[in-house]
């Protein structure tokens, strides 16, 4: 038998993986990343045809879904050690009806549906909570009241739709980070009980102090406490068990004023940056006043820039959370890149979180070669010297073919 009829099965099996990805496309019939499209239907899987005005002429085909960290290497390490996109004013979205009779005011921030951008791969959702018509509502308003022409939508509807993403997904996490305006008597813990998120719930006590490491996700996952949520009122950590973001969490500016090229300054409510006594890094990148057409300038190699920024304003931390409007829309890559992007920093200090695999699919490939070369009492020396050479061969051409499908594929 030849060499190949020895070669572990693992290896084979990524062959074969790296090689359907490669062919997925090589019949010519899809457009790839940046390529000139007509529709979504044209492009690759993984993008979409979206416009960028100031950016190119012509709809292209541009990156619309994310690589999920925990898939592609695992969910080992402590719940700071990987990044996560958010969506700021998840709730405020492009269409979404009155639900007053009142005509809305109130931009909106995002174009899909909550459980679309779970779908996404956003994994934190902004929403600002306040009391209204004896309920909990999320609403983009103005000194701390909702108001008919403000109101998007009541809180159990989106909570309602996380719950049904968790319960459907047991191996992600969600994280809310909720501006807080809820007054009334423990109004947000009744309204997570009536959508069932309870029992997902991450509590207090097993939060770190003192800016340690949190649990390991595979931990949460396996405990079933996969909903995690802070809130911006202090009182809120001790009457109802909802974390105080700022214990735990640093921010920069909000808004044009942190969108200045080389400047990372902290929200007003948060510590420095570098305050490493809070172990979650929180980065804004998004305009004062959200226009759609125009995001994806901000979603775009300007954002990745700011990630640098920032990682230098907060003690040479990596972002865990990056927050952005209309997260769809970019210039290419957007979003979906600065979060491979932190998440290869974090992982395994790469530039892409997909080069953290083909790293540890390197690693492997070497512990195998050479346990070949050292176990010689299975086969002859000979043998295991040729499946040596092949080994090596196979893995110079995983490298090869990984890293020209581009950072626009989860495998």
């Amino acid at each position: 038998m030849g060499p190949l009829g020895n070669i572990p099965l693992v290896i084979i099996s990524v062959l074969l993986s790296v090689t359907a990805i490669i062919d997925a496309c090589s019949n010519g019939g899809c457009k790839q990343l940046l390529e000139e499209c007509s529709s979504t239907a044209d492009c690759a899987a993984g993008l979409l045809c979206g416009s960028c005005p100031t950016r190119f002429d012509n709809e292209r085909c541009i990156r619309s879904t994310f690589t999920n960290q925990f898939k592609l290497l695992n969910n080992s390490l402590p719940f700071n050690k990987y990044a996560y996109l958010t969506t700021h004013n998840s709730f405020a979205i492009n269409g979404e009806p009155s639900h007053t009779g009142i005509p809305r005011l109130a931009l909106p921030n995002q174009e899909d549906s909550i459980t679309q951008q779970l779908n996404d791969g956003v994994r934190a959702l902004m929403l600002d909570t306040y009391d209204f018509e004896d309920d909990i509502w999320l609403c983009h308003s103005f000194e701390g009241e909702c108001n008919d022409f403000t109101a998007f939508s009541p809180a159990i509807d989106t909570l309602k739709e996380v719950e049904a993403f968790l319960a459907a997904n047991p191996s992600e996490l969600v994280t809310l980070i909720l501006e807080d305006y809820v007054e009334s008597p423990k109004g947000l813990t009744k309204v997570f009980n009536a959508s069932g998120l309870m029992k997902y719930w991450f509590p207090v006590s097993n939060m770190p102090q003192n800016g340690q490491d949190w649990p390991l996700v595979k931990d949460m996952v396996a405990n079933n406490q996969r909903f995690i949520v802070f809130t911006s009122e202090r009182k809120k950590q001790e009457s109802e068990g909802i974390a105080y973001q700022w214990n735990y969490m640093v921010e920069n500016m909000y808004g044009d004023d942190g969108m200045n090229s080389g400047s990372c300054p902290n929200r007003v409510e948060s510590a420095a940056l570098n305050d490493k006594t809070k172990s979650l890094v929180l980065v804004n990148y998004f305009k004062s006043v959200p226009i759609m057409q125009s995001s994806c300038e901000d979603n775009s190699p300007e954002l990745l820039n700011m990630l640098q920024t920032c990682y230098e304003a907060a003690g040479n931390r990596w972002a865990n959370f990056v927050a952005v409007d209309f997260y769809k829309r970019s210039d290419g890559r957007g979003a979906f890149q600065a979060v491979d992007k932190l998440n290869g920093k974090l992982l395994c200090g790469c530039d892409d979180v997909n080069a953290c695999a083909v790293r540890c699919l390197l690693l492997n490939l070497i512990a195998v070669c050479n346990t070949y070369i050292i176990d010689t009492s299975m086969v002859h020396m000979s043998k295991s010297k040729e499946k040596h050479l092949f080994s090596i061969f196979l893995a110079a051409w995983i490298v090869d073919n990984v890293q020209s499908i581009g950072t626009n594929t989860e495998f």
